[in-house]
């Protein structure tokens, strides 16, 4: 797969809420025209509650204000936001809204993952990082760890296209108008960045993201570092990793070290035989949540979006990264990387793996059994 790379581009990368809220409320702040906002969580918190009232401000300007959220992942915990926006006129769709934690049906899988914003064709942002406090983490040391992205140049258009595209179709299927755009691209290239949008939906773009990732992952040539926070690749990814590491490129993984889903934590670890005997070095975070979802190769290439390397976000859900062809760029991701790696997370050693105790391997075989099942029952095939 080749990337048609955008140069011009100025980007800066914001780890954690704690720099990537102030910079998104900026920039609704300095909106004069048109806001799109797309999320998978928007929480009835602080954080929700403060970037609704941005929001708010911003419609009280006269600034059409677009707000998607998935159904599934705001379920339960929207409604006092969607008062908010819905007294100031501004517009909200819900993607997805019938949901069931029951069903395995394909269609109901199939959720709105992305986290993307457009400010007056102006600024973009993109990243893994959700409308909730972020320094709100139940059963785990604060705050979550993540990353986005402040866009603007030729980029930006991308990010808007997108967005609105989503947009009509979530307003078609729920009958609502049509909208019209009210902010004029900036062509301006206010930096030298080189970057591209990737995509993943369920019609031309199935698999651009995990072929983005498989084209970098082949060429690489010294070092690959990827941090995800739900690990559960197919077989094409699984043997290029093991591929690099074998052919002499050290392959660096950092995984998520807490426990939230007990079965896909558990499912995922059956993989690290395979990979610990390529060479790949394992490590797991347990400093904080990891939710970053994140790849930095060769010090050059470097992606971050809502992506994780599992199946639900390969196969099912609809999801957004940027992919960056920039040094210093990546330098500065890999170093916040290297850092969390030293600070917060143990190396995973191939000879402890290796004499693990009887239940704790046959819980991992066991619940590596049960994902399958659950993911052929979906229509998963896992290539």
């Amino acid at each position: 797969m080749t990337l048609d790379f955008l140069g011009g581009n100025r980007l800066q990368l914001l780890t954690n809420g704690r720099a990537y809220f102030p910079a998104l409320e900026r920039a609704i702040d300095a909106a004069q025209s048109e806001i799109y906002l797309e999320t998978y969580i928007f929480a009835d918190d602080d954080t929700g509650k403060r970037i609704a009232a941005a929001l708010v401000r911003a419609a009280g300007r006269g600034v059409i204000v677009h707000v998607l959220v998935d159904g599934f992942g705001s379920k339960g915990m929207f409604e006092q936001t969607r008062l908010l926006l819905d007294v100031a006129n501004i517009e909200v769709l819900i993607f997805g809204p019938k949901t069931s934690p029951l069903t395995l049906r394909r269609k109901r899988l199939r959720r709105l993952h992305r986290k993307l914003v457009a400010v007056d064709a102006r600024t973009a942002f993109v990243g893994g990082i959700n409308i909730i406090d972020d320094m709100h983490t139940p059963r785990h040391t604060p705050p979550r760890y993540d990353y986005a992205v402040r866009i603007e140049g030729p980029l930006v258009a991308s990010v808007l296209e997108q967005t609105e595209r989503m947009w009509r179709r979530v307003a078609w299927a729920s009958l609502k108008r049509g909208l019209e755009r009210h902010a004029p691209v900036d062509a301006a290239e206010p930096g030298t960045q080189h970057a591209v949008l990737v995509v993943r939906d369920n019609f031309r773009h199935r698999s651009d993201i995990e072929d983005a990732y498989l084209k970098a992952i082949h060429d690489a040539h010294r070092e690959i570092i990827i941090a995800n926070a739900y690990f559960f690749p197919g077989a094409r990814f699984r043997q290029a990793l093991r591929a690099a590491a074998l052919r002499g490129v050290r392959v660096v993984l950092l995984l998520q070290g807490k426990v939230e889903y007990m079965l896909l934590h558990y499912a995922s670890r059956a993989l690290y035989g395979s990979l610990l005997d390529a060479g790949v070095e394992i490590y797991e975070y347990h400093k904080s949540f990891l939710h970053a979802k994140v790849a930095v190769i060769d010090k050059h290439w470097a992606t971050v979006g809502s992506s994780n390397i599992d199946p639900f976000s390969l196969m099912l859900a609809r999801e957004a990264n940027i992919v960056v062809d920039d040094v210093p760029f990546s330098r500065k991701l890999r170093d916040s990387l290297i850092e969390h790696m030293r600070s917060g997370a143990r190396v995973v050693a191939k000879r402890h793996w290796r004499h693990q105790p009887l239940w704790r391997r046959l819980l991992i075989w066991s619940a590596y059994g049960c994902t399958r099942l659950l993911m052929g029952v979906a229509g998963y095939g896992g290539k």
